[in-house]
Formats: structure tokens, C-alpha cells, sequence
């Protein structure tokens, strides 16, 4: 299988750390693929129209494109013994919707980041870029006051997610400092961010 990707897109991270996890990682090949949504560049338009990553090609089946079906797909793949990316029962509820939330968070972020890198600075709308940030703020409360008892809990891809999540707004809006807001969260990212996995996956 192919997997365009791009080492800075926290979408892409969220598949590979699962792959990583699960001891999966030779089963991908990773083809770079960069641009924007003014300048497709060399993203896989053919295997993807919306021209987005992470798109995975795959010899027996339709590529697949959103992160979110990739990691389905990926997980009904891994061998018995790895963690259980989404469990059977109530908690599976639980896992997509922690799942939602994180890419929530990356997407008002990457929206935040395409105000700021593809329009003129007297083009841009403070307006926009704040409202994109309650979004996460929004998120960052929910996952203090709601989510930490399932964030210390079994491996699984809410954790995943919510961890790349994080490590995105470490990258592109460090500024912002996500943690004085939510230092239980912050303290979960802590430990979590020192899993091999995670650290073989850091942007930059």
C-alpha cells in the first residue's frame, strides 16, 4: 500500500503512529505530496479529487482518503495482540467521538495557518483566525473537564488523535500556549507524547 503523506500534517501522523503501534509500519510505503488548496502542487489528484492527504492506495480496493476511514481500514489489519484502536461496545462511541474532537481541533488550526500563510497580511481577518480558535478552546475545556478519565485509559485511536492534535498546536501555534489552559490535559501529553511512536513522528 501507498500512503501520500506529508511528515507536517498531523492527519498523517495519526496513521502512522497507528501503524507504529501496531507493528505495521513496512506494510505502508510513504510518498511525499505537497500544496495548498489555491495550488494543488503534487498532491495525488488522481487518487484523491479533493486533492487532500493522507490518501492510501491499495493493489486490492479504492484508494482511501480521510484520515478517519484510513485508520478504520488500518485497524481492521493489525494482528492479534495490538492494542484495540476501536473496541467493540459503548466505548467505541466514545473513541470516534474523542477522535472527532481532535480533528476538529487540526482542522480550525490548519485554518488558522492557511489565513496567516496564503493571504497578504492586510488581507487577513483577526476576526476569522479568533473565531477559529474558540473552536479549540471550546475543545481544549471539553477535553479537561470530560474526557481525562478516557485519555488514561487502554490505548486506543481517541488517544492517538488527541495526542497529534496537540503536538500540531506545539507546531504551528506554540504562542498560543495551549497548556495554561488545560494543565491536566497537558500533563496527560506529557507522558504520552514520550511514546516511541510519537517521537519517531514529531514535525518539523
Amino acid at each position: 500500500m501507498v500512503l501520500h503523506h506529508s511528515p507536517a500534517s498531523p492527519f498523517v501522523r495519526k496513521i502512522v503512529v497507528l501503524l507504529d503501534e501496531a507493528g505495521q509500519k513496512d506494510t505502508v510505503r510513504l510518498a511525499p505530496a505537497t500544496g495548498s488548496p489555491v495550488d494543488p502542487g503534487t498532491m495525488p489528484l488522481g487518487a484523491n479529487p479533493l486533492g487532500k492527504i493522507p490518501a492510501l492506495e491499495r493493489p486490492d480496493g479504492c484508494t482511501l482518503y480521510d484520515s478517519r476511514v484510513i485508520t478504520r481500514f488500518l485497524a481492521t489489519q493489525v494482528p492479534a495482540g495490538s492494542p484495540a484502536f476501536y473496541p467493540d461496545g459503548p466505548r467505541l462511541w466514545e473513541v470516534l467521538t474523542l477522535e472527532a474532537t481532535a480533528d476538529g481541533i487540526v482542522d480550525a488550526a490548519i485554518l488558522m495557518r492557511y489565513e496567516t500563510a496564503l493571504r497578504a497580511p492586510e488581507k487577513q481577518s483577526t476576526a476569522w483566525i479568533e473565531g477559529q480558535w474558540a473552536k479549540i478552546s471550546r475543545a481544549l475545556d471539553a477535553l479537561e473537564s470530560r474526557w481525562m478519565a478516557h485519555l488514561a485509559g487502554p490505548l486506543d485511536m481517541g488517544q492517538i488523535a488527541v495526542g497529534c492534535a496537540l503536538g500540531y498546536l506545539d507546531f504551528r501555534f506554540a504562542d498560543r500556549n495551549w497548556r495554561a489552559q488545560a494543565p491536566t490535559l497537558a500533563a496527560w501529553y506529557a507522558d504520552f507524547v514520550q511514546r516511541p511512536s510519537m517521537q519517531a513522528t514529531l514535525p518539523g
